[in-house]
C-alpha cells in the first residue's frame, strides 16, 4: 500500500514538473518571437531611414556640385554670387530639408548666403568642414559634425565642397545646412515607444541626428558604443541588445551602415516596452499553469484516499501520460520544423550538424554542407511584397526538399533568405553536383524578378567539404560555407564556389 502511494507521489511530481517545464519553454519561445519581431521591425526601419538620409546627402552634393562648377567657371564676382542666390532661393522649395548654402571665400569669410543677409563679420574659418577642405585637396562632399548656425543659431549638419581657382588652388568652400529639426520632425512621426530612439551617426562614431532631441547628445562621440567597437567592422547591417551609453536604457538595436556614405542609422526600442506584453501573457500563463497544477494535486489527493480503486487510478494515469507524451512528440515535431518553408528550422539544423559531424570524425566519412542565399530577396519583398517573398521561399523550399531526397540528408532555413543543405558521406564533387542541380532547377522555375539582373529568382551557393579524418569544428566547416557563398556572391551572384576542403589532424 505504501509503495503505491510513493508510486503515486512520483507520477504526480513528474507531471507537474513536465507542466512546468512545458510551461517554461512556451514562454521561452514566445519571449524570442516577440524579440525577433522587434528585431525584424527595426530593421526595415533603418533601411527605410538610411534610403531617406542618403537621398538628402546626394541631393545636397548634386546641388552643390552644380553650384560649384559655376564658381570655378564664372568666378565670384557679386553679380555672380547674387545669380547664385537667386538660383539657390528658386530651388529651396522643392528641397525642404535644406536650410540654407553659404559660399565662404580661401580664408572662410561669408560671401553669399541662400538666406539673405550675412552676419557682420561672420567666418566659418574655425569649422571643421572648412579646415577638410581647406587641408584637403579633394573635391568630394564631406559630410560635418553638427553645429550651430552663425545665422540664426540653430543645429544644423552640414554637406560641403571644395571649389577651386583655374590653377588648382583651394578658393574657398561651399556648404548646403541641412536643419537638424526637420530630421527630427521626420523620426517624431514614428512610433518607437516611450523609451525608443532613432540615431544617425558618421562611421566614427559622432552623432548627427539623435530622436529624442537633446542638446548635449549633439556631435557626442559613440565610437566605444557596441555597434562600433564590436559589429561595425563585422558586418554592414546587424543587430544587439545592450544598454545605452547616452541614457543607461537597456534596448534592442538595429543599425546599418551606408553603402555610399560614412554614415550609420540606427533604430533601437525600449527592451521593457517590446516585453510589456510578453509580460502580461506570461503572467495569465503561469497562472494558469499554478490552476493546472493545483487541480493534479487535488486530483492526486483525492487519488491516495482512493487508493484502493487503484486499477482504476493507473488506467487513468496511464491514459494521461500517453496522451501527454504524444503531446510532447507533436510539439517536438513542430519545434524543428520552420512553419513557412516546412523545411527543418536552425535548431534542428544545428543538431543535426553536430550529430553528422560527429559521425564523420567516428567513421572517418566525408561531409558536405551547402549554403543558399537567395539573391536579390529584398528587392523581391520591395517589389512583389512580403507574401510573395513568403511564397517564393516556400516554393523554393518544395525545390530543395524535391533536390535533396537521401534518407541522411538533411534541408533547413537557416535564417532569412538563406537556407542550407547538409549531405553526410558526401565529397566536394558530390556536394557540387547537388548544388549545380538545386541552380538549374532553380533557374527551370522561372520565376520571375523584375528587381534581378537575372530576370528571374536565382540563387547563389557556398559549398564546404569536411574529408575523411579531418577534425574540423561545425563553425569552421559553416565559416567556409559562408565565405564560399560571399565569394559567390561578390563573383555576381546565381552561381556557386567551394571552398577548400577543411584539413585537420586525423582522428
Amino acid at each position: 500500500m505504501k509503495r503505491d502511494i510513493r508510486l503515486a507521489i512520483l507520477l504526480l511530481s513528474i507531471i507537474s514538473l513536465t507542466l512546468a517545464v512545458a510551461t517554461a519553454w512556451e514562454l521561452w519561445a514566445a519571449r524570442e518571437r516577440i524579440l525577433a519581431k522587434a528585431y525584424t521591425h527595426n530593421l526595415n526601419l533603418t533601411q527605410a531611414l538610411d534610403t531617406y538620409v542618403e537621398g538628402i546627402v546626394t541631393q545636397s552634393s548634386m546641388l552643390l556640385l552644380g553650384l560649384a562648377e559655376r564658381l570655378e567657371n564664372d568666378g565670384s564676382e557679386p553679380a555672380q554670387l547674387e545669380r547664385l542666390r537667386h538660383l539657390v532661393q528658386r530651388q529651396q522649395p522643392l528641397f525642404n530639408q535644406l536650410d540654407g548654402i553659404v559660399v565662404y571665400d580661401a580664408s572662410g569669410t561669408w560671401l553669399m548666403s541662400s538666406s539673405g543677409d550675412i552676419p557682420s563679420g561672420a567666418s566659418s574659418a574655425d569649422r571643421t568642414f572648412f579646415i577638410h577642405h581647406r587641408d584637403t585637396p579633394s573635391t568630394d562632399a564631406y559630410i560635418g559634425e553638427p553645429i550651430r548656425s552663425l545665422y540664426n543659431g540653430q543645429w544644423v549638419i552640414t554637406v560641403s565642397r571644395r571649389y577651386n581657382h583655374p590653377d588648382g588652388r583651394f578658393a574657398g568652400v561651399i556648404s548646403a545646412t541641412l536643419g537638424v529639426e526637420n530630421f527630427l520632425q521626420l523620426f517624431g512621426k514614428i512610433d518607437i515607444g516611450r523609451h525608443g530612439a532613432i540615431g544617425v551617426a558618421t562611421s566614427n562614431g559622432q552623432v548627427l541626428v539623435r530622436y529624442p532631441f537633446r542638446p548635449g547628445d549633439m556631435g557626442r562621440v559613440l565610437s566605444r558604443s557596441p555597434i562600433f567597437t564590436q559589429y561595425r567592422d563585422i558586418t554592414t547591417v546587424g543587430t544587439a541588445t545592450f544598454t545605452s551609453s547616452l541614457d543607461g536604457i537597456e534596448r534592442l538595436y538595429a543599425f546599418r551602415k551606408n553603402e555610399r556614405y560614412p554614415l550609420v542609422t540606427s533604430v533601437a526600442l525600449g527592451k521593457d516596452e517590446v516585453l510589456a506584453a510578453w509580460y502580461t501573457d506570461a503572467l495569465r500563463t503561469v497562472s494558469i499553469a499554478l490552476g493546472l497544477l493545483m487541480v493534479i494535486v487535488i486530483i492526486g489527493c483525492l487519488m491516495i484516499l482512493a487508493i484502493k480503486r487503484r486499477i482504476g487510478a493507473e488506467a487513468l494515469l496511464v491514459a494521461a501520460r500517453e496522451e501527454l507524451l504524444r503531446a510532447n512528440r507533436q510539439l517536438e515535431v513542430l519545434a524543428s520544423r520552420d512553419p513557412l518553408t516546412a523545411l527543418r528550422n536552425r535548431r534542428s539544423f544545428d543538431d543535426h550538424l553536430a550529430a553528422e559531424l560527429r559521425r564523420a570524425h567516428r567513421e572517418r566519412t566525408p561531409l558536405g554542407l551547402l549554403l543558399i542565399d537567395i539573391d536579390y530577396f529584398k528587392r523581391f519583398n520591395d517589389t512583389y511584397g512580403h507574401p510573395a517573398g513568403d511564397d517564393c521561399l516556400r516554393c523554393i523550399g518544395r525545390l530543395l526538399a524535391d533536390n535533396v531526397r537521401r534518407p541522411g540528408d538533411l534541408t533547413a532555413r537557416y535564417g532569412g533568405e538563406e537556407l542550407a543543405v547538409i549531405l553526410p558521406n558526401t565529397d566536394g564533387a558530390g556536394a557540387r553536383a547537388v548544388a549545380e542541380q538545386i541552380l538549374q532547377h532553380l533557374w527551370q522555375s522561372n520565376l520571375p524578378h523584375v528587381g534581378s539582373p537575372f530576370g528571374r529568382v536565382t540563387a547563389s551557393i557556398g559549398i564546404a567539404t569536411l574529408p575523411p579524418g579531418s577534425d574540423a569544428s561545425a563553425a569552421a566547416l559553416i565559416g567556409a560555407a559562408d565565405q564560399a557563398l560571399y565569394r559567390a556572391k561578390a563573383a555576381g551572384r546565381n552561381r556557386l564556389d567551394s571552398a577548400p576542403d577543411l584539413g585537420g589532424t586525423p582522428a
